[in-house]
This record gives C-alpha cells, structure tokens and sequence, in this order.
C-alpha cells in the first residue's frame, strides 16, 4: 500500500488541545464577565501595530502561543463595543449565548448555500418569525446578509426586476433616467448602493426633513411630481426606521401610501430600530413598515447578536427568486439525497458560499425570548430619555436633537467660533481616558456629541460618569487649561 505524508490537520494530542480550548473559553468568560474593569478603548502602542506587519509564519506555532498573542495583543485593542461605556456609534454588545453559538457554527462549519440540511431549515425558521414580527404576508422571502448595507443593494437590484422584469438582468436599466429619494439623513450605505447597482449616485435626491428630523412628506410629493414633469423617472424611496444621527423614525405609514399611489418601490432601512417591533411600547412607533417592500434591518445592534448578522426581507418573494436565482448545472436539485430540496438561499441572494449566522440569531431569540430582548430595548430608550433630563438640568450642556429612539445629541456650549472644536475634543479625551466612548455627528451643520445606547450592559451610572466627565472637560478645555487644536 502507497504511504502518504500526513495531511490532517487535526490535533495530534487531543486531550492537550482540549484543555487549550477549555482555557480559551474560561478567558472569554472572564473577559466578558469583568468588562468594566478595563477602559473601554484605549490606543494601540506602535509596538503592537507593527508586530501585524511581520510576513506569514511558514512552520506552524502551538495554539498556546496564538493565544497568548491573542491575549495580549488582540483583545486589549478591540473597538470595544462590549463595554457598558461603549456609546459612539450603534454597536451590539453580544452576549455569552452568542458568543458560544458562534463556536458551535464554526465547529460545524456549514456552507448555508443550499442543500439538504438542518442549518437551512433553521434560517427558514427564522424567516417565518421575520414575517410574523413584521406583519409581512406568506408570500414574502428572506435571507440572511453581512449587514443592512449588503441588504439595500439587494433590495436595489430585487426593485429593478419588478420593475423592468427578468431582462433587466441581461440588459440593465438602459436609458432610464432613475430618482431614488430619501431623508437628508439617510444612512451612507443607500450611496454606495446606488453607485454599486450601477444607478449611479446622482441618481439619489436628498429629501428635506421636517422639524422632528424625519423626511418631509409634502417636500417628497412635489419634488416627485417635479421631477415627472421634468421626464424622470422616480423608482424607489427609501425611509428610516430610525436615522442613525438622531435616531428620528420616518412617517413610514404616510410613505407607504405615497409610494402606493406613486407606484414606486417602498424601502425601510431598519438597521437602527426595526426590531423594537420586539417591545410592545415601541412597536407603535414603527408603524407602516408592515408595508414595505422590502426591509433590510441586523440582528447585531439593538438584538445583542454577534456581528455579523443582517437580513434582508422581500414582500413578494417570488421577486427575489427571480432577481438572483441561477440555472448553474453545479446548483441542480435532485428528488433525493444531499442536493435535494428547492428552498436554497443561493437563489434568494448573490452568495453561495455562506456562513450559519442563522445558529447564533436562533441561540439568542430562543435564550431570551423576544420578549426580554424587547424589555432591553425599551430600558435603552428610558436611558436616553435620562440622559435628555440630565443635559436639561445643566446649564453648560445643551441639548440638540429630539430623543425619539436610543440615541442622545447634544453639546458642551461654548462661543461659536469654539464650540466645534471644544466638543471634538471633548469626544477625543473622553475616548483615550478609557472612560467612555462617545462619537460625534452634525446635527443642523453643527457637530454635537452622540450617544448610541445600544449595548444590554449600559447603566445610568455610566451615563452619569459621562455626563460627569463631559462637564470636567469641557470646563478645562474652554477655560484654555487645555490648548483646543
């Protein structure tokens, strides 16, 4: 018999790398356990940054090693967004559940392409609760995606077939002369989108907003009736079930008939606040996103689960089979055996190749319950609203947004030839102190300090110390104890 060198790369001594990874495990644990016992962010020595510039290993180090590496000099520089004081920008926290389901996916290692197995029906699962949580009929299709950016652009391409049908695949959109119309607001992804699609950004008009910060309807009416007469053609609007600078919620009922009598596709992007459909307080809010077209939103912000895991939903999903199904003769379905079964999530999207996000979105709702996870939801919106009261009650502090949602804009007052500038670096030292970790964003032209209360683990008294810190520094930076750059 022909002997060949051994190419398995499974442990040679199992017992070993099973205590390797129950210490891999127990160091998670601990981090995850005792996170506010380290600063939220802090910055990367030179010396750690350049040790990632050194060329590929060509013999094999010991999974001992690689830990303590990661340990050491992985860990400690994270972003951060696990931490109670990690408020810059909409983040998840995760959880332990998710964490662990993140281990299970990997050990099994399933290709969610397609295929005769349990990981896809468990995304199906997933599917019909999407449909029930949104009120969406049975016809409507879904699909696991990378994020709410990767579920625009889908519904991008799914909008051009209902409008154009099947040949639009072949042949583009030709000359039309496209108009997509969203909030001033609207998210970076819908331009990006836009220019991937092949639309173009210039097909994009920014729609004014209305004085609680959503888009302006009437605004909306008259500039699609314009853009008619000037021999456009208006194709899609996209609202915000949440904007990601103030957290403002479109009149998505209102845009959904306009859209109806307009016969142009309706859009949600729900990656901030969709899922508080899950709180019976805030479901309220979100009114008419029952009738979108399509509705792209992620479980890994306000749902806790691990990044990444978006979704994208399609009202008619016979639309979306027909936008990206293939007849490819490697992706043939048999009546029986491993390629059987017609439900394959390559036809509902442009991946073949694709990861079980579906285990660690499943582990969560099923540990929780939507319930409980629409109860935190809601805590994180009081939190906001207690924040508002806070910045009211000081004179130095100003408040600069509505608090609709989870997200808090306000400022350090200060002259206006300084003000910008003393709240960035307010930002700046509050994020290098390890304290907490603001972002900043324009609000009306002007920058302001914002706060995404999006992590579980978020208390008032992280908000108090923030608050706190806030008033120290900006007191220091307008008195010139600090130099503003």
């Amino acid at each position: 018999m022909t002997e060949f060198p051994r190419s398995n790369l499974d442990p040679e001594d199992w017992e070993s790398e099973r205590h390797q990874a129950h210490a891999m495990l127990d160091d998670l644990l601990d981090y995850m356990q005792n996170l506010t016992e380290r600063p939220v962010w802090q910055p990367i020595p030179d010396s750690v940054r350049h040790s990632f510039q050194e060329n590929s290993p060509g013999g094999g180090q010991s999974l001992e090693e690689i830990h303590q590496r990661f340990m050491k000099d992985i860990l400690p520089y994270a972003v951060g967004n696990a931490h109670p004081g990690f408020m810059g920008w909409v983040h998840g926290g995760g959880t332990v559940v998710g964490m662990l389901a993140e281990m299970l996916a990997g050990g099994l290692n399933a290709n969610l392409g397609g295929r005769d197995q349990i990981p896809v029906a468990v995304e199906q699962q997933i599917l019909r609760w999407v449909r029930a949580w949104f009120r969406f009929p049975e016809t409507a299709q879904g699909i696991f995606t990378t994020g709410t950016s990767q579920g625009t652009l889908m519904a991008l391409w799914v909008a051009r077939v209902a409008r154009w049908g099947e040949r639009v695949r072949q042949e583009g959109v030709g000359a039309h002369t496209l108009r997509v119309y969203a909030a001033s607001t609207v998210h970076g992804s819908l331009h990006k989108a836009l220019d991937l699609s092949g639309l173009g950004k210039k097909s994009l008009h920014l729609v004014a907003l209305d004085e609680s910060g959503r888009m302006d309807v009437a605004a909306l009416q008259v500039q699609i009736g314009e853009d008619r007469q000037a021999g456009l053609t208006p194709f899609m609007v996209v609202g915000s079930a949440g904007t990601v600078d103030t957290g403002a919620i479109d009149d998505l009922a209102a845009l959904a008939v306009l859209c109806r009598t307009q016969s142009l596709w309706f859009h949600v992007d729900g990656a901030l606040g969709a899922l508080g459909c899950w709180s019976a307080e805030l479901a309220p809010l979100f009114q008419g996103i029952e009738q979108a077209d399509s509705l792209a939103f992620d479980f890994h912000k306000w749902g806790q689960v691990p990044y990444d895991a978006g979704f994208l939903l399609i009202r008619e999903g016979s639309l979306q089979r027909q936008t990206f199904s293939s007849s490819a003769r490697y992706l043939a379905r048999e009546e029986r055996g491993t390629a059987a079964g017609e439900d394959w999530p390559c036809d509902l999207g442009p991946d073949l190749s694709r990861g079980f996000r579906a285990l660690k979105t499943w582990m969560t709702v099923c540990r929780y319950g939507t319930e409980r996870l629409g109860a935190m939801m809601a805590h994180t919106c009081a939190l906001a609203r207690f924040v508002a009261e806070k910045v009211s009650q000081e004179a130095s502090l100003e408040l600069m947004a509505p608090v609709t949602l989870n997200i808090v804009c306000f400022r350090y007052r200060a002259e206006p030839a300084q003000v910008d500038a003393l709240n960035a670096q307010i930002a700046i030292a509050l994020q290098e102190s390890g304290i907490a970790v603001p972002s900043m964003t324009l609000v009306r032209g002007q920058r302001v300090l914002r706060l995404a209360l999006v992590n579980h683990r978020t208390r008032a008294r992280d908000l108090e110390a923030l608050i706190c810190a806030v008033l120290h520094l900006g007191q220091r930076f307008s008195t010139g104890r600090i130099q503003l750059s």
